[in-house]
């Protein structure tokens, strides 16, 4: 297969994901139970959200960690696109239901589908800022040739009605992890 259908497969699969097993698709019991809550918010930010549209667009690999040739070999610009629906809760909080892909720093399409939760500040109608965590998976062509990859990163933002600018970083060791991706998320 080529280049080009070996990328389309893992971004048909996350986006299957994302439709497929999205909380719309289940009934929620009603319960305190832990996985009841958890299956509730995600029903909840599904039904009740709004559409966003994803643009990941950089990715700063951290210098300590990579010699400058290999710096020099990666790609940076990660321009992609993606759909999600977001909601803030009765807290002011945001949660997030997310499907993107992006090139990722060998110029391999990267897709990727989870949730977020961000504890915001500010109006969120104004300017607003935000800490959180995402619970995703991810499938990388450099790390097993698209085998899905569960992950949880640190997501913070920073944004102005519904416009903002978000990122997490992916830790590491020496020449491999530790970079910072950003992206846009604007509500439609």
């Amino acid at each position: 297969m080529n280049s080009f259908g070996s990328s389309i497969r893992p971004t048909t699969l996350a986006l299957t994901l994302v439709l497929c097993t999205s909380p719309a698709a289940y009934a929620c019991n009603d319960s305190p139970s832990m996985l009841d809550q958890a299956c509730k918010t995600l029903s909840d930010t599904w039904n009740q959200g709004e559409d966003d549209l994803y643009l990941p667009f950089y990715a700063y690999h951290m210098r300590f960690a990579y010699p400058s040739s290999k710096i020099d070999s990666f790609r940076e610009d990660t321009w992609g696109i993606g759909y999600g629906r977001s909601r803030y809760n009765d807290s002011g909080n945001w949660d997030g239901l997310y499907g993107m892909a992006f090139l990722d720093s060998h110029t391999n399409i990267e897709p990727i589908t989870g949730y977020g939760h961000e504890w915001m500040w500010g109006d969120h109608d104004k300017l607003h800022s935000g800490l959180g965590y995402t619970v995703f998976v991810t499938a990388r062509e450099d790390d097993g040739h698209y085998g899905l990859i569960p992950g949880i990163l640190p997501l913070a933002s920073v944004g102005y009605d519904k416009a903002s600018v978000n990122a997490t970083y992916i830790p590491g060791g020496n020449g491999n992890g530790n970079v910072a991706f950003f992206w846009l998320r604007l509500g439609l």
